[in-house]
């Protein structure tokens, strides 16, 4: 079994529990011992977060295209042509190398907690929707940079299954799963149906044609 925190990180928490410069970190949240985030948010990013106490689920929620895709609703300084926004899923250069969005789109603004932007004096704004199946560090606001349009506000909704849904800023709720999470890209490796009362390598014998079958009574009998 293992424990899953779903967790809406506000703006300006770090992604972790200690921090040498005494900002605010998940320890002003949580006060759950042993369980660690799965992946991170930057500290000016809100949204969905999860935390457990199974290295085996970190891992596998955490590993580039796992199943478990990513969504960010992103507010964007600029109003990107429908080419641009076509552009994050056919791929953009980043430093690191080339990134690829699932999906991109543009969207109505969302329901959201409302939070003070600062874009530059008479530049109009608009919501982007885009999926990700990994997450590199700052991934999403790198993308945007690469077509013209920087992030001002960057909200995950969404891992895999789990979602904000009955979440609010700086609330988290738990569940345990009783089974591990799988890769649902993944086929489960087959179960071997050699049998286990020979060795491996081996077959059992089989009368050659026209050949009888040899007698296994013991010499000397």
């Amino acid at each position: 079994m293992a424990i899953l925190i779903r967790l809406w990180k506000p703006h300006g928490v770090l992604s972790q529990f200690t921090d040498a410069e005494n900002r605010p970190t998940l320890k002003s949240l949580l006060k759950l011992a042993d369980v660690y985030p799965v992946g991170r948010l930057d500290r000016d990013s809100e949204g969905l977060l999860l935390l457990t106490d199974s290295g085996t689920l970190q891992a596998t929620i955490s590993r580039p295209g796992s199943g478990f895709p990513k969504t960010y609703q992103v507010l964007v300084e600029g109003v990107p042509e429908q080419a641009a926004i076509d552009q994050l899923t056919c791929g953009v250069e980043l430093r690191d190398g080339p990134a690829r969005a699932l999906a991109a789109r543009r969207i109505e603004t969302p329901d959201l907690p409302a939070r003070t932007v600062h874009p530059r004096a008479g530049r109009k704004c608009c919501w982007l929707e885009i999926d990700l199946d990994e997450g590199r560090n700052r991934q999403v606001r790198r993308m945007c940079a690469a077509i013209g349009v920087p992030v001002l506000r960057l909200v995950r909704t969404r891992i895999g299954p789990w979602t904000l849904t009955g979440l609010s800023p700086g609330s988290w709720r738990s569940e345990t799963l009783h089974a591990p999470v799988s890769d649902p890209k993944r086929p489960s490796r087959p179960t071997s149906t050699r049998p286990h009362d020979r060795p491996r390598g081996t077959r059992p014998s089989a009368p050659r044609p026209g050949k009888p079958r040899a007698s296994r009574t013991p010499r000397g009998s």
